[in-house]
Order: structure tokens, then sequence, then C-alpha cells
């Protein structure tokens, strides 16, 4: 069968595709036929005489070597027979298995899946005595995720806890000392992991180099997809396979290099050119997904990176509309308009052909609740959908048994937190509750002690209902000491998904109606949510994936890029490049949304939002910019305004949000967090929410209610026509009388 390279590929797909002698780094802009590149490639090696058993496909998943390998075969017209394809993990596998004494396992080896090792951590730690009574010690599988990492990325485990578990850092010599243990129980057994398969190959092939050279005759030639996607001996292996000048070809983008997380090593496809002798470099630039405005925006975000390939992405899509910056008056109302663009796309393209993408998977519990009260069905990968998360159902059983104490349910979770109580004494004590049992409630009371504090905060959460933010805040600090208990490995990143109720909030009068729209899901079965839903995704899991119309959300400084990443420069280059892998999933629509302000819960007010530095760098040329009105509508930015108009048609004049926001440090394991609700606790004593200072000298005035900002407390006349009215969430505001209904 003869195949038509000239007409089945571009000039640079082809050139890739035909190449033979010598190594070769194929750089792939997102959405420039990869996968029909290698597919063609594997079909002329065996086009052109080389046997299926002389080739190695190494990729990421067993899936993508399989359909890439049928796919060549049905190109070619007959199946690759004999050809090796599969991830690193199962190669090495196959390879000690059958050099098993020269490894070093005379006895044969075992391979331990992920559960197996969290059993014998589990084994290793109880032998060892480690963490007897200590409820906030890490858990198996967090100590697998430790030791995991220090060996993917070569670094201590030291190293690992300071960088991504900094809390732990107190148990760091009780994890090395296991990490120690768990080496040498495995090799004592005759044990592997998924690790150990790579680094034993390595050492293998090193020690015994006619093993070596028996695979280097047998696979001649070597193809690696995702090469972005390799960690350190995973790039060693490949530089011992096919030698210094082999016939290796490496294919990915390194500027979809976001793994790093997961030890993945950016330099490795950076440097492909200085390890292997005169390498050829061919780049696919011409883009099949995405129109040219889109186009020309990503290769802006490309343009900014520090190290990289040069690449310009280009297609034959020339039409369709440039990307929109909507720049929005807070994360709150953020929410909104990214409901209100999802509407406007929908009546242009199937609800499962539009996604929002985010920076971490709490970012989008706002707009799952605006989506939800819009009657919009979606489905979330990266992170657990909001009313899931374990964390936010917890601090919900609070204001539930606030709204409704005969929630037996609600009971049965709050008092499981209690030291000492578990499931079927939480039943008894909230039978007895429920039922009025004052006798048995006292004997509860007596046996254990956090009860009744337990019974004062509720009591006083019920007198909090129609202010459901103090009450919130009440509860997010009476709950914070059993945040850190009860997850002891991540309770920062908890904490943070927390942090958005505190945003959420502030939008509703009773707890009633907030845990409605939290709780309140839809009807809509898992296969019609398959169906038809919009996507929420993390950039992380859209990797691979394309829609329509995508929605960018969060993109400030400390969300995207994150504040962890801000600190240090490779960082931040990677944050860059999941701005242009998020950039490029999109087909014909792109919207980035700005929001102006964040609501901050330690000072009780909204702080301003610096722009993600990725918007900032963008020109005029590449987006077209609006601004949300406080009507709540768009302007765009290059829309002249009339002349001589003093205010907005709801009479805001000038916002005043925290001039000088105060840094509160984050709290530590076993202490209350430093917040609002760490105020006297008498403030909440009364029905109505806390006041602020500013409030409290000026009782003479009352409350007003503002159609955008809703109700508010007057603190001061400015005559002749203006109230300063400090609003609940959005601070202290100057209105025209006009425009406030006085209550």
């Amino acid at each position: 069968m003869t195949i038509d390279f000239d007409r089945e590929l571009n000039p640079a797909q082809r050139e890739a595709a035909l190449h033979m002698g010598g190594p070769v780094l194929v750089i792939a802009g997102a959405g420039s036929g990869k996968t029909r590149t290698i597919v063609y490639r594997l079909a002329h090696l065996v086009q052109t005489h080389v046997s299926p058993e002389n080739i190695l496909l190494l990729t990421f998943t067993r899936r993508a070597s399989q359909e890439m390998l049928h796919r060549a075969g049905v190109v070619l017209g007959r199946p690759l027979t004999g050809a090796s394809g599969g991830t690193f993990h199962s190669f090495a596998y196959s390879v000690l298995r059958r050099n098993a004494v020269e490894a070093g396992y005379p006895q044969g080896l075992t391979l331990m899946d992920r559960s197996d090792s969290e059993d014998l951590l589990g084994e290793l730690k109880a032998h060892l005595d480690l963490g007897r009574g200590d409820r906030s010690y890490p858990k198996r599988a967090t100590l697998a995720d430790i030791i995991t990492k220090s060996r993917n990325k070569e670094l201590s485990i030291g190293g690992i806890l300071d960088r991504e578990a900094y809390h732990l850092l107190p148990y760091q010599a009780d994890v090395e000392r296991l990490a120690e243990e768990y080496r040498k129980a495995k090799r004592a057994q005759g044990l592997m992991d998924y690790d150990d398969l790579l680094f034993e190959l390595e050492r293998l092939l090193l020690e015994h180099p006619e093993i070596r050279d028996q695979l280097r005759r047998r696979y001649p030639f070597v193809m690696v997809d995702e090469y972005q996607d390799t960690n350190l001996v995973q790039a060693r292996l490949v530089r011992l396979l096919a030698g210094d000048s082999g016939n290796v070809m490496a294919v990915g983008d390194d500027a979809q290099s976001i793994y790093a997380f997961r030890g993945a090593v950016v330099a490795n496809i950076l440097e492909f050119p200085q390890h292997f002798q005169n390498a050829k470099l061919i780049r696919l630039e011409q883009n099949y997904r995405s129109t040219q405005p889109i186009l020309d925006l990503t290769n802006v975000v490309l343009a900014g990176a520090q190290m990289k390939f040069d690449k310009h992405l280009f297609t034959e899509r020339t039409g369709g509309a440039r990307p929109r910056i909507i720049q929005t008056l807070s994360d709150q109302s953020q929410a909104v308009q990214a409901v209100s663009i999802i509407t406007d796309m929908a009546s242009r393209h199937p609800l499962h052909e539009i996604a929002v993408l985010f920076r971490a998977g709490y970012q989008s519990y706002p707009l799952e609740v605006a989506l939800t009260r819009a009657g919009l069905p979606y489905r979330k990968y990266g992170g657990v959908r909001f009313h899931e998360a374990a964390h936010v159902k917890d601090i919900l059983a609070y204001l539930r048994l606030a709204a409704n104490p005969a929630d037996m349910l609600a009971w049965q979770r709050v008092l499981g937190f209690l030291k000492g109580v578990g499931g079927k004494t939480a039943n008894k004590i909230a039978t007895a509750l429920l039922a009025g049992d004052t006798a048995s409630l006292d004997k509860h009371k007596k046996r254990f002690p956090d009860l009744n504090p337990l019974l004062g905060e509720l009591d006083a959460l019920r007198r909090l209902n129609h202010a459901p933010a103090a009450a919130l805040d009440r509860a997010m600090s009476f709950y914070a000491p059993s945040l850190v208990t009860l997850y002891p490995d991540d309770y920062p990143k908890r904490q943070a998904g927390l942090e958005q109720l505190s945003q959420i909030v502030v939008n509703y009068k009773s707890i009633e109606d907030f845990l409605a729209d939290l709780c309140l899901d839809g009807t809509q079965t898992e296969d019609d949510r398959t169906e038809n839903a919009i996507v929420l995704s993390t950039v992380h899991s859209a990797k691979g994936l394309e829609w329509r119309g995508v929605i960018l959300i969060d993109l400030v400084e400390d969300r995207f890029p994150s504040k962890k990443a801000m600190q240090r420069q490779e960082d931040m280059e990677e944050e860059r490049r999941l701005m242009y892998v998020a950039c490029t999933r999109a087909k014909d629509e792109l919207a980035l949304i700005v929001p102006g302000s964040v609501f901050n819960r330690f000072n009780n007010c909204r702080e301003p939002a610096v722009t993600s530095p990725f918007v900032t760098e963008l020109p005029d040329t590449v987006a077209d910019r609006y601004t949300e009105t406080y009507t709540g509508g768009l302007r765009r930015n290059d829309e002249k305004l009339r002349p001589g108009i003093m205010t907005r048609d709801d009479g805001y004049l000038a916002p005043v949000i925290c001039p000088e926001p105060v840094r509160r440090p984050a709290y530590e394991p076993g202490a209350r967090p430093v917040s609002a609700a760490a105020a006297p606790r008498a403030q909440y004593d009364a029905a109505p929410p806390p006041k602020s200072s500013m409030d409290s000298a000026q009782s003479k005035f009352g409350l007003c209610e503002h159609k955008i900002f809703g109700q508010g407390k007057i603190v001061a006349e400015i005559p002749p026509d203006k109230y300063r009215v400090n609003f609940p969430g959005f601070g202290l505001k100057v209105i025209v009388k006009a425009y406030v209904k006085l209550l």
C-alpha cells in the first residue's frame, strides 16, 4: 500500500515522518497534529523495511501507544505485529523480569501497586511505633506521596516538605526513617514499586553494558511521545537506550510542560539538542484546532517565556471573533458574568462544548453555586464538586443545625468531631438531644467535656440566622481546630477552599437561603451530565482536550499565577505555560475574566486585585476589552463616555476599598485562625451582625437598601445629597441619596 505523504501531511509533519537517520526533536505546538505525525512516521519506518520488532514507542499511557500502533497499521494496511509500545514503567518491568538475576532478584520480583505500597508503609509505621496517639500524624497515602515525589524529583524528603508540605516539616525525621526502612523491606522481600522500576532499570543498564547493547541492537528506532513530561530518570533511560547519536525521535512541546509537581523537568526537552549529537529540530506550527485570533493571543503569551523554543502558531482558520478580556467588579460578580457568557455561547454551541477553566479546584465554587441557581448542568474535573467536598460538608453541618435543630445527619457529623466520640456515640447523643432526654444528655456532657461548648456555639449560631456571613465566620473559627485534626495532611489547601464560602455568603440574607442554593443540584442523571453539561476543569485536567468555547476565570495575582509560584522564577515560567495550555483549548471562542477586587474575610472587606501579568502584557490588538458597570452590564473599553456625566445610573460615586490591607499570618496546627471571628466573642451574642468601628459612632442613622449592593448601614450624611454607607462584603461606599431606599 503506497502512502501519499504529500497529501496526508503538511510540510513540517512530512519532514518529521520521513526522517530516518539520527536523533530528531519534534516541537509540536498545541493542536498541530502531533499524534498524526507519529502515526505516519511509524508507518513510514515499516514501509521502508524496518521490522516492527525493531521499533520501541514509549508513551505516558498504554492506551496512547496502542492507539498509535493501531492507526499506523490502518495507514499501512497491515498490523505492526511485534512492535514494542507502552509506558516507561511497563517497558522497564518487562526488561527487569527477563533479567531478574542480573538485576539482583534471583528469586524473581513482585511488583506492588499503590495500595500495596501504602499497606507496607502502614506496617512499617506501626513496627517503628511512629505517630502513636498523634491524630495529626500524616496518613499512609500522604507518606507514600512524599516518598514517591522524593524519588521522582530526586530531591530529599526535607526538600519536598519544605516546598510542598511545609506544615508537615515537624515529621521530617520520621518520614526519612520510614523511607529508609521502606527501601530495605522492599529489597529484602523482592518487591518493587512503580518508582523502583525506572531506577532499577537504569542501574541494570549501567552495571551490565551487555544488556544495554543488546537492547540497542533490538531497538535501533526509539520514539518518545510527550517528551516535555519526562522526569530526570526517564530522560537518562532514553539516552542509555539510544546512545548519543542513535535514531531517537522525541516529540513534545516545551510550552506544554505543566507537570513539575509530578517530577516532569522541562529542561529535558530544552536540552535535547545538547544531549544528542547533531540532533535535527523540526517545528510543527500549523494549528488545526483554533481560529487565528485565538492563536494571535497565545503567541503573545508564549513570547514572554524566558526559556523556550521559538514557535509561531498559525492556522488556515483565519475568521472568528477576537478573544474577550472582561474586567468584573469583583470575584462575586465574576460568577454572574461567567454564567452570562455561558448563556451567550450556548446559543451557538452545545453545553458540553463550553468549558470554564481555572488554576485550582476551589476557584470554581462561586460559579458552581451560580450555575445551580441558573439551572445549568455542569460536570467538574480536577477537584471534587463544591457541595461534595468533605470539609465543605463539615462547615455546612453547623449552619444546617442553626437552621434546623432536628437535622439528624448534621448532628451526627458535627458530634463526630468531638474528641472520643465515634459514630455510635454520636448517634446516641443526637438521639438524646432530639428527644429532650436531659438525664442522658447530662451524662454525655460529663463524659465529653467538649460537648457543652459545642451546644453553646450552636445556640449562638441560631441567633445569627439573618446574618449568615457572621454565622459562617463564627462557625469557621470554631471548626478550625477540627479542620487541622481531621485533615492534617492537606488542611492549608482545604482552608483555601473554605475561603470561597465567605465570598458566596455575603449575597444572602438568611442561612436557609444560603444552604438551599449550595445544596440544590438539579435532577439530571449522570448520563445527562455527560451528554449535555458545561465542563468545569482545572487547567491541568484540561490538557489534551478542546472545546468550542472556553472561559478562564480568576486571572489575578495569587490565583493565576498562584501565590506560591510568584516566589520563584521557574515556577512562574510553568504558570505561563499553564496559561498557554488553557488558551489553546479553545476552538472558536475565548474569554478571560479578571475580577477587580477580592473579598478578604480576615479584614472583612474587599481588597483590590492585581491583574495577572499574563493578561497585562496582552496588547489591545489581540483582544477586545470590556469592563463591568455597576448595573451589571459590560462596556467596551474603547467606547467613549458621554461628557458631563458625574454618576452612573445606580448613583454610585466612589468605593472605599481597604487602603492598607492588614496581612495576618496563616494559622498553625492546633491554633485558631486569625480572622474576624477571632474577635471578642461578646460581639456575636446579639442577633444583629457584628458592627464595624465605622458603625458604632453613627447609631442615629438607620439601614438602607441599594439595588446593586443590597442592604447596608448608613454611617454618615454628606451634604447636600449623599450618604456614606457600609455594605457587608463591599465595604464603605458614597451613594447619591436618590439611589437608596431607607428602611
